[in-house]
């Protein structure tokens, strides 16, 4: 069955920004492929401007973010769901329900609704009360306009179960194993070096970075780290400005080019992860795929992911530990369970062949006396 999809709720492709950008990457392109029609919506800011991406087509939608701050992702939402009215999609897959439902009255009715509940967003500290207080009741608005749910995580999955009582698909995100051409890139004086300790992570509060830095700058060790993020907003400049004088700490601002990130993953002393908030992480599983080391923030999400095969840290003490004290050569086990994870549980195909599977099942349910009339 062929059927005509589309995808919602991002920024657009290819990935300029984060998570929910780099897995509609994966997921139109791997859907095209499978012979299905996909579109996904951009944001008219997008850097990329053309109609047709890999086979998907791309639509435009007027995105008044840059003039508006975060109001105008509501607004963007909003021109992305009028527009799906009026296309006859037989399925529409919504990345996230931050600014999207609160226009649930308006989701097209003919189209399947599949909402990727993302990971419990009115958790996330850089958030507000009364906006931490929203974004509960965007969740439920989410819950009951949408038809059915993925989740990204097996935490996700059993907290919608116990709190909605709802049943939805556990689809995590998915990684590419690092290859030998991608191997190939490093000369054998760099690949030998390992002297930096790396972490990539938007500049958020929920994501540790100050403890971690904190704790890297309160050790004796003479490394470099690099931190990849863009530092243009204000925890950004926040740190920026606190870590100033430490020579040994490089803010290398955001890098896009994947194949970039997962060279300088592969070739890092040791990775920081300290997302405490969320699903399955892409750029932990990236991590994994580039045969990193990785310390990761103490909780169930990370947990969930790297079982016994990461060191973990809750403070800053834990991390200036783990800086003076990791010999990464000693750690290949870790490695390599990881990189075993990746190949058989979290690899693009199988994530991609679950997506669709999903669709179609949706799409069959909610059809299905129409199907049956047709026959």
């Amino acid at each position: 069955m062929k059927l005509r999809i589309a995808i919602l709720g991002t920024r657009g492709i290819p990935n300029h920004y984060g998570g929910f950008e780099h897995i509609s990457e994966y997921v139109s392109a791997g859907l095209v492929q499978r012979g299905h029609a996909v579109t996904v919506y951009n944001s008219h800011n997008h850097l990329y401007k053309e109609n047709n991406w890999n086979g998907v087509e791309i639509r435009h939608c007027y995105d008044p973010e840059y003039l508006m701050g975060t109001a105008g992702q509501f607004i963007y939402d909003l021109n992305c769901l009028l527009d799906a009215r009026y296309q006859n999609f037989d399925v529409i897959l919504i990345m996230g329900y931050t600014s999207s439902s609160v226009w649930g009255r308006l989701y097209p009715k003919q189209s399947t609704i599949i909402t990727n509940m993302d990971g419990l967003e009115w958790k996330r500290t850089k958030y507000s009360k009364p906006v931490q207080k929203f974004l509960k009741y965007a969740e439920k608005l989410a819950v009951k306009y949408s038809q059915y749910y993925i989740s990204d995580s097996a935490i996700i999955k059993t907290y919608l179960a116990d709190k909605y009582e709802i049943d939805s698909r556990y689809i995590p995100y998915g990684a590419d194993a690092f290859s030998n051409h991608e191997r190939e890139q490093f000369t054998k004086s760099e690949a030998l070096k390992q002297d930096y300790f790396l972490l990539m992570a938007r500049m958020e509060p929920e994501n540790n970075i100050e403890t971690i830095l904190q704790g890297f700058h309160n050790s004796n060790s003479r490394r470099q780290f690099k931190v990849l993020g863009n530092t243009d907003n204000k925890f950004g400049q926040y740190i920026t400005h606190k870590f100033k004088n430490d020579e040994r700490i490089e803010f290398k601002g955001g890098i896009y080019d994947n194949a970039q990130v997962r060279l300088l993953q592969n070739n890092s002393y040791l990775y920081f992860h300290g997302h405490s908030v969320g699903g399955t992480n892409p750029s932990l599983l990236e991590a994994m795929a580039s045969e990193a080391l990785i310390a990761a923030h103490n909780n169930p999400f990370n947990q969930s992911v790297l079982h016994g095969d990461a060191f973990y840290f809750s403070n800053t003490r834990d991390v200036r530990n783990l800086v003076e004290t990791v010999q990464r050569h000693h750690y290949k086990d870790m490695v390599n369970n990881n990189l075993h994870k990746i190949k058989h549980h979290f690899n693009w195909d199988t994530i991609v062949d679950q997506y669709e599977a999903f669709a179609i099942e949706c799409y069959l349910k909610n059809n299905y006396e129409k199907i049956i009339i047709n026959i």
